[in-house]
């Protein structure tokens, strides 16, 4: 039986995404002072964007993203000009002229409005442009904050559309709050100050907002004791162990169709979260092929790959069986 779609409010759209970018070279570049600055980017260009944030990791060498676009409509020149001085804010003269001018133009209303208007609406609603909004903008703060120069990222982002299913968000959610925890940084991510679940439980009223959006519940005093089952496997204190199964255990795990709880294997770095390019039910993966087949008109794999049923992954599926191992 199908797993129904939670009941995400009206400005959840149905396209979720997991975004991971890693530095170039996978070096370790990001101290906390960067992490921080990165941080309050990432907010206020998924508010100048319209995206939302249900959660984010960052590490030194690389940052997941939990984010959904919204069902764009037209907006008042009021919010453009709003969302405009989130990017722009007024705090020198400059600035202020700046959006002065802008206001100015938006009550002439001639072409030059119209033009502007287009122009701001084509970075708003794509997933692809916040990303690259993102990458552009702190890389020309990084490189001149720390003289450097040329490429910080790796290559472009990668991407998985993810079903707004309960199983499937609380899973990947969980498996980028993790991080931390798997890179022996911290033993509890609420511990970790640079990602989504330690930024709820810190009081962050947008992460907690996210996070409640993942589980489908309203009251925080709710979300953080059912979060910390997806986590955990309780409700109560973490493990004391980063990580108690190998990438090679797993393997002997599936080799002789054993079982383990689905805390236990987000400790580990799991391929199908990441890189599956779609994830969510079966039902939800066949659509998406059906629909890629009809916009390329290319053929190929028509059914869904239903993850190893080694651990309680629920009617998780993704779109095709991954190459090499998906562990590790």
């Amino acid at each position: 039986m199908r797993e129904p779609r939670l009941k995400v409010p009206p400005e959840m759209g149905e396209a979720i995404y997991h975004c991971i970018s890693r530095t170039v070279g996978g070096e370790w570049l990001f101290e906390d002072t960067d992490k921080e600055v990165f941080r309050r980017m990432m907010w206020k260009l998924a508010d100048f964007c319209g995206m939302g944030l249900l959660t984010y990791c960052l590490l030194s060498n690389h940052f997941h993203l939990l984010a959904f676009v919204p069902r764009m409509s037209g907006l008042s020149d009021a919010e453009l000009l709003r969302r405009f001085a989130v990017c722009h804010p007024p705090t020198d003269r400059r600035q202020e002229r700046l959006l002065k001018g802008v206001k100015a133009m938006l009550e002439r209303n001639g072409p030059e409005a119209a033009a502007w208007r287009r122009q701001q609406l084509a970075l708003m609603g794509d997933i692809s442009q916040y990303i690259k909004l993102l990458k552009q903008g702190f890389s020309v703060w990084f490189n001149r904050t720390h003289e450097r120069f040329g490429t910080l990222w790796a290559e472009r982002f990668g991407s998985e559309l993810v079903e707004a299913s309960r199983q499937g968000l609380e899973t990947v959610a969980a498996y980028i709050d993790l991080n931390c925890v798997r890179a022996g940084l911290v033993h509890d991510p609420k511990d970790y100050r640079f990602c989504g679940y330690a930024e709820a439980v810190a009081g962050s009223l947008p992460a907690r907002k996210g996070l409640s959006q993942v589980l489908g519940l309203a009251d925080w005093a709710q979300v953080q004791p059912a979060y910390r089952q997806r986590l955990f496997g309780t409700a109560a204190a973490p493990r004391q162990q980063a990580a108690s199964v190998t990438p090679e255990q797993l393997q002997k795990v599936i080799a002789a169709n054993g079982h383990l709880p689905l805390a236990d294997v987000l400790l580990c770095r799991i391929r199908y979260l990441s890189e599956g390019m779609v994830l969510g039910s079966r039902a939800f993966v066949q659509e998406q092929l059906w629909a890629h087949r009809a916009r390329t008109g290319r053929k190929g794999r028509d059914e869904p790959w239903q993850l190893p049923a080694f651990t309680d992954w629920g009617d998780l599926a993704i779109r095709h069986r991954l190459r090499g191992s998906a562990f590790g």
